[in-house]
This record gives C-alpha cells, sequence and structure tokens, in this order.
C-alpha cells in the first residue's frame, strides 16, 4: 500500500484484512504440523487424542520418538556434514568470488557474472540430473581407461555436496559482495603505508570486515543445505540426508515422528534465520 495516496477507510480495512489473511495463510500449515506433534495418536490428523512427549522421547513401538529414531538420527548427522563441507566451500568460494566481481575489471566479465546467477534459475531438478550424468559420464570415462572404480564420482555425499555447492555459493557471493562494496579502501592503503603486505592488508583490515557477513552467508548456506531436496534427491547415494529420509518415511505413511523432526527442523531454523538477520544488521 501506498502511504502517500490517501486511503479510504473502507480501503485501509481492506488491505489490513488481506495482510492477515495472507500471514494466517503462511503460519497456519507450520502451526498444524507443530501441534500434531503432540497429539497422543499414531496418525497426524484429527481427533485429537490428548497431549503427548511420545513423538520425541518414546521408546516403545510403534511411539518410537525421534530421539530414538536411529534412521532419522543418521540421516540428521548425514546432513550435518554435508551442510559443514558446504557452508565451509561456500564461504571460501563466495569470498575470492566477491573480491574477484567487486575489485577487478576484465573482459568477460559481465558474462560470468551472469554464468554465476545461473544456478538461481535452473530447477533443482534439473541440475541434479545435469550433475549426474556429466560425472557419471566421466567416471565411465576415466573407468574404461584406467580399470579403476572413482566413487567420489557415483551417487553419495560427495555428489551431494557437490550439488548443493554448484547453487548456494551463488548466494554467499552475493552476501560478501555487498558487505564488501562497502569497504573503505583506503584502509588497506593504510595498512600498505605502514609496512604490511598485501595479504597481510586484506588479512587484518579486510577479512574482519567481511567476517560478519561471511558468518552470515554459511548461516544461509547451512539453511539452504538442509532443506534442498530436489538435487539432492538426483545425488544421493545409501546415505541418506534428512530430507530424503523424510520422503521415503513419507511414502510409507506418516506418523507424528515427522511433525516432531519438522518442528525441531523450524526452530532450528528460526533460530539460525534470527542469528543471520542479526549479523546482516552490522553490514
Amino acid at each position: 500500500m501506498i502511504t502517500t495516496i490517501p486511503q479510504s477507510t473502507a480501503f485501509r480495512w481492506t488491505y489490513r484484512a488481506y495482510v492477515t489473511l495472507f500471514f494466517i495463510y503462511l503460519a497456519l500449515p507450520l502451526v498444524t504440523v507443530c501441534v500434531f506433534a503432540f497429539n497422543d495418536s499414531v496418525f497426524p490428523s484429527l481427533p485429537w487424542d490428548g497431549f503427548t512427549w511420545d513423538w520425541f522421547f518414546g521408546t516403545e513401538t510403534p511411539r518410537i520418538g525421534v530421539f530414538h529414531e536411529r534412521p532419522i538420527l543418521r540421516s540428521i548427522v548425514t546432513s550435518g556434514v554435508v551442510a559443514f563441507w558446504v557452508s565451509g566451500l561456500s564461504v571460501i568460494v563466495g569470498t575470492c568470488n566477491a573480491f574477484l566481481f567487486v575489485r577487478h575489471d576484465f573482459r568477460g566479465k559481465n558474462l560470468l557474472y551472469i554464468l554465476m546467477l545461473l544456478p538461481l534459475i535452473i530447477p533443482g531438478i534439473i541440475l541434479g540430473i545435469s550433475i549426474l550424468v556429466f560425472s557419471s559420464s566421466i567416471a565411465n570415462t576415466l573407468e574404461e581407461a584406467t580399470g579403476l572404480w572413482f566413487d567420489g564420482l557415483r551417487p553419495g555425499l560427495i555428489l551431494v555436496v557437490l550439488g548443493q555447492f554448484s547453487f548456494i555459493t551463488t548466494f554467499a557471493t552475493l552476501v560478501i559482495s555487498a558487505r564488501l562494496q562497502k569497504f573503505d579502501s583506503s584502509l588497506e592503503e593504510a595498512a600498505l603505508n605502514l609496512g604490511a603486505s598485501k595479504w597481510g592488508a586484506i588479512r587484518q583490515v579486510t577479512l574482519p570486515f567481511l567476517f560478519p557477513a561471511m558468518l552470515a552467508a554459511a548461516v544461509v548456506a547451512v539453511l539452504m543445505s538442509f532443506e534442498n531436496f530436489n538435487t539432492t534427491l538426483m545425488l544421493v547415494g545409501s546415505d541418506a540426508p534428512l530430507t530424503v529420509t523424510m520422503f521415503d518415511r513419507l511414502k510409507l505413511g506418516s506418523t507424528p515422528v515427522l511433525n516432531a523432526v519438522s518442528l525441531l527442523l523450524i526452530v532450528v531454523s528460526a533460530v539460525l534465520g534470527l542469528l543471520s538477520l542479526l549479523l546482516k544488521r552490522e553490514d
């Protein structure tokens, strides 16, 4: 709503009602999922049979809670390992990309920048299939030439990390680049005049300035890695991350334990999201 244009009372109330309904529409499914994580029933639906903690701490079938469900716990650890590597690689490469695009002018810079943004508009499932076909082709060629088996180029955690890294690093680059553009280059010049080397000036002056953005980019990368499904599904091997494990469980029939997992993910995502916002406020 444009506040500078006079609005009638009816229009303002209609607009407020629309905004309220919009946020209810967004929040209601999440609230429903959270509520049924405590339903004393083996089905995540009405009727409400009472309050229980079984879907978190239960130890007896069929009420095994999420903290005693070994396949889910194993998939959470797998997702954590993948997110760790994806966030680390994304921040490192994103920082290098930021220096490249902000500090340097060269032929083909705009084309390279567009290529970096392409993974954002390519559907995740297409990206996953493309990486799988490409890596499998390379693996087949190398195996025929050497007679060796290249597990890293077959579906598995390495391909999952590379697949997620291929588009998450773009977000890290954008976050860090925005911070670097605000940097006063005269601070580096002052460090050089005082005897610091080029790398020393960057390490002691520029990187500390970029640290909040780098940390925010790492948080965003972790969140995106945990929630990614389409690309991961095409590249996963025997060790499935959490999203793929939950999808496989849904095919067998939903239980409130999945609601409990969803609730935990919502809480963790909210905490990390708030942390990311706090870090961005320092930019």
